[in-house]
Order: structure tokens, then sequence, then C-alpha cells
């Protein structure tokens, strides 16, 4: 397999089978420092909407022209009036942006708070090169694997009922984990997270 092909593939392995990493680490978009607020400031600044369109559906880009204009016609008042109306438009282009990916809006995130995979996913991008991130990925699953196969292996489930449960707990953990790689595989790699709409908002 090729090292760039495996990069997607990798990506929804470590996304849908790593349990201890929470869902909304994965959000990164509603953060003060994320891609999604870098282009709409730039977007006030210049006095151009078009950079932040990309970022909704088609059928959603009505709705944001209209608090661009909002915002832009709130700015010019003053300091104070500047940040509302900054924020506002933030609110609004995050908020539309994740309802076409159908996520939740759950407010902005302050910066710096951009999960650590995904700020290295970032860097690799903006770097050209996924082969630190790659490497990164299968660090986290090996380590997972090897992790739960060495509980399963080390359990005594003959000893008593008790160590029996703790055998079988071991045994599930380690098997649902390698399932649930395996299955992200046979899947293609697609990532749960409103994949469908977020090719529409793409146009793809």
């Amino acid at each position: 397999m090729k090292r760039h092909a495996f990069l997607p593939i990798a990506f929804a392995l470590l996304l849908g089978a790593l349990p201890l990493i929470p869902s909304e680490a994965f959000a990164h978009c509603d953060t003060l420092d994320g891609p999604v607020i870098k282009d709409a400031t730039a977007a006030l600044a210049n006095k151009d909407v078009t950079p932040v369109l990309k970022w909704v559906r088609s059928e959603d880009e009505a709705e944001i022209r209209t608090a661009f204009d909002r915002a832009l016609a709130v700015r010019s008042k003053g300091d104070a009036a500047r940040d509302l109306a900054d924020t506002y438009f933030f609110e609004t282009l995050v908020r539309v942006h994740r309802a076409g990916e159908g996520a939740p809006y759950t407010g902005l995130k302050p910066a710096g708070s951009v999960a650590h995979i995904e700020a290295a996913a970032d860097a690799s991008l903006a770097g050209g090169s996924p082969d630190k991130i790659v490497a990164h990925l299968a660090k986290a699953m090996t380590d997972g694997i090897r992790d739960r196969f060495e509980k399963a292996r080390t359990a005594r489930a003959g000893t008593s009922v008790e160590a029996g449960r703790e055998y079988v707990h071991a045994y599930v953990e380690y098997l649902h984990y390698v399932s649930g790689l395996f299955d992200q595989v046979a899947k293609g790699g697609a990532h749960a997270h409103g994949e469908a709409a977020h090719e529409d908002a793409h146009g793809r």
C-alpha cells in the first residue's frame, strides 16, 4: 500500500476505533484558532465573504452572506460593536458549518483547545508531507493493539470465577478493538461524522 494512500485509512481508524478519545475532540472547526475562524477573520478584514463560503453548503450560502453583511454594518460603530459583530458572524458561520456536517453546535472554543491529533494533521498538510501524521497514527494504533493483546494474554480465566470475568472483559475489549480497526479498513476509511453532508457542502 502506498504511504500516501494509507493516510485517510489511518485517520479513520483512529477516529473510529480509539474509545479513549472523546468525539468532541475532533471538532476543531469551532475553535477560535481553527481554520473556519481564521477564514472568517480574513473575510471581515477584507470585506469579502468569499473565503468562508467553502465552509457551508450551497443552500446555506444566503444565510452566511446576510450574516456577513450585518456584521460589516455593525463593525464600523466602534471597538465594542466590532467585537460583538465578529462574534455574531463567527458563531453563525460555525453553527451553519457544523449543521451541514450533521454535528451539533456547542459554542466557540478558546484558542489553543484544538486536539493534538488534529493540530498535527494540519501541520502535516501545511508541510506538504503526511509522513509524521502517518507515523503518529500508526504508533497509536499499534500501542492500542499491543496493550489489549497483553492484557488478554496474561489473564487467567480458569483460576476462579472472578478471574474468568476479568479474562472475558480483557478478551472482549481486545477483540472489539481489533474488529473496529478492521471494519474501518473494510469500509474504505469512511468517517462517520457527517460525511455525506460534508461531501455535499464541497460539491463532491
